[in-house]
């Protein structure tokens, strides 16, 4: 029997509404597909760091590859996830600013996590332990804890918080722009120690080699660092840290410190 024309119209209509149906669902289903994460972009992490900060995030001869062990622990991260890498380059007083917008997944860029931070954003395990240390000469006997500094001389940056630490010891501070000049200090003798974190001596023994120092003491209060993200995140957060343990369980994690420092930093 022939379908009047009315009824052949309708069926036409009927398939064009459910063509059309199937291509939105198709399209809305490619945007979500490989982002359960909730990413910036799907199929790619992308990762806020400054890129010049060394050796955790810088360019080898300043042009070179991005490289770093931020970076090379947050591209280890990515590979289990089976995520792409986009990093965005950023200075560090702009770097907050990129997850609070949503332009950016993540900040690999050694942030230490404090209550105000975590008021804020959220943060996967630590990936980097630092404890701060007193720094003396390999001959030195005299100290050995932060009560021996009582009456010593240390040279410190007046800005940073190893100042106040060496004060509060009863050092006599001696006053200086920073780690070399504080190392020079010390390698000659004019004053008898310097307090820092324990990454920054790492980073300069395996730099310099040999350099005739040693670590007399650390606190018991270690700086805690890892990657941050904006609190609509725990998802990827919980993905991150099942990364970071398989990471740390196969020994990735210990080979990225020894590369970098010398050593496990991560604990």
């Amino acid at each position: 029997m022939r379908r009047s024309p009315l009824a052949v119209l309708a069926a036409v209509a009927a398939v064009a509404i459910a063509l059309t149906g199937c291509a939105s669902g198709g399209s809305s289903g490619d945007s979500d597909a490989g982002n359960e994460y909730g990413l910036v972009k799907a199929g790619t992490l992308t990762v806020a760091t400054e890129g010049t900060y060394r050796p955790f995030s810088f360019h080898e001869d300043g042009s070179g590859d991005l490289t770093g062990y931020d970076v090379d622990i947050i591209t280890a991260v990515a590979k289990k996830l089976d995520l792409k890498v986009d990093f965005q380059e950023t200075q560090w007083d702009a770097i907050f600013a990129g997850l609070d917008s949503g332009r950016t997944d993540v900040i690999a860029n050694q942030v230490s996590i404090n209550p105000e931070r975590e008021e804020k954003y959220l943060f996967s395990t630590p990936y980097t332990t630092s404890p701060g240390v007193i720094v003396v000469k390999d001959s030195n006997s005299d100290i050995a804890s932060f009560a021996d500094l009582n009456g010593k001389t240390t040279a410190q940056s007046l800005t940073s918080n190893w100042y106040t630490l060496a004060e509060d010891s009863g050092a006599k501070v001696e006053a200086v722009e920073g780690w070399a000049q504080a190392v020079e200090l010390l390698t000659q003798g004019r004053v008898d120690a310097t307090v820092n974190d324990k990454l920054t001596y790492l980073d300069y023994t395996t730099t310099n080699g040999k350099s005739g120092l040693k670590i007399a003491a650390e606190t018991d209060d270690p700086s805690l660092s890892a990657f941050a993200f904006a609190k609509n995140k725990a998802k990827l957060v919980k993905a991150v840290d099942g990364a970071l343990d398989e990471l740390t369980a196969d020994g990735t994690i210990a080979k990225i410190g020894e590369k970098y420092f010398g050593a496990d930093v991560s604990k």
